[in-house]
């Protein structure tokens, strides 16, 4: 039997119908970009997002500690109906994906393997370049995910952690974010010399993944900044919209997508601070944000 790469989609029978809602969730705002991703791919589908931001940021923790908190967001979800769950955060689709479906009598996908997936496609003969939180880079998931389909593809790793505060602080344009994006994607050109000061850089990689969920708000800065350090483009694969299309794919191969023809509807949740998540959740969404509701996480 040929086992799926680590991270795919793995589904149990379902046991609930088809006009159940889907579970995602993060330990924050960023998997807010997935969920957006999921409504632009599948419109009718109902979601109930739940954001962990009490214990916000995942990505300095310890395995054990990560898993602790997913099975608890994990099991709220579960308990709320939904008929499959997307882990929308790349740190605990690192290292806690495995344990949540050893718990769980649902679907469960990660955000890693389907930007793996893409990335390696993108890469060509060329290097696998992955911006990620620290958590998710040291796990060395990207690597393990890349290799599951390409034993010559190279991983090169750049933690980028100020990209996360900068996204929830709004700080998506100008030159502050623009010079931290440099700086982080700088790991993936030559070393600049000192004669060649302001010339293009060649490239270690033939892409970039935004390997956390935070990143695509700096998708357009980041595109800028590879062609300014280059002098050309090079590939920028979104795992979220990654994500979204994989998982469209196995509603409709497993015949769990929603019959209703009405706009699916969004439920958020959240660990605190209700008032502070709405605020700025529209600017990860793209749209408007509905009333967001607080709930108590029961302890792992």
């Amino acid at each position: 039997m040929t086992l799926p790469p680590p991270g795919s989609v793995v589904a149990p029978v379902a046991r609930v119908g088809v006009e159940a809602p889907l579970g995602v969730f993060d330990s924050g705002l960023g998997g807010l970009t997935v969920v957006r991703a999921l409504r632009e791919r599948l419109p009718h589908e109902n979601i109930i997002y739940l954001g962990d931001n009490a214990r916000v940021p995942y990505g300095t923790r310890s395995p054990e500690t990560i898993i602790r908190y997913a099975l608890s967001c994990a099991r709220e979800l579960s308990e709320r109906g939904v008929k499959a769950l997307v882990v929308a955060c790349n740190t605990v689709s690192a290292v806690a994906l495995d344990r949540l479906r050893a718990e769980l009598d649902l679907p469960v996908t990660g955000v890693i393997v389907p930007g793996a997936r893409a990335a390696t496609r993108a890469a060509g003969e060329g290097t696998v370049g992955v911006l990620g939180t620290l958590g998710t880079i040291s796990s060395g998931a990207y690597t393990r995910a890349v290799a599951s389909f390409s034993s010559r593809t190279e991983v090169l790793g750049q933690a980028a952690p100020l990209l996360v505060a900068l996204a929830e602080e709004g700080w998506t344009e100008g030159e502050v974010p623009r010079l931290v994006v440099r700086k982080y994607l700088s790991a993936f050109f030559a070393p600049e010399e000192a004669e060649g000061f302001g010339l293009p850089r060649s490239a270690k990689v033939g892409c970039v993944v935004l390997g956390c969920t935070h990143f695509p708000l700096f998708r357009e800065l980041i595109e800028h900044e590879i062609r300014e350090l280059g002098g050309r483009g090079i590939p920028v694969v979104d795992s979220a919209q990654q994500t979204a299309l994989e998982f469209e794919e196995f509603l409709i191969t497993r015949g769990l997508c929603a019959l209703r023809t009405e706009p699916g509807t969004l439920q958020l949740l959240v660990t605190d601070k209700p008032k502070s998540f709405e605020s700025v959740a529209s600017r990860f969404l793209g749209s408007s944000v509905p009333a967001v509701e607080q709930v108590d996480l029961k302890p792992c």
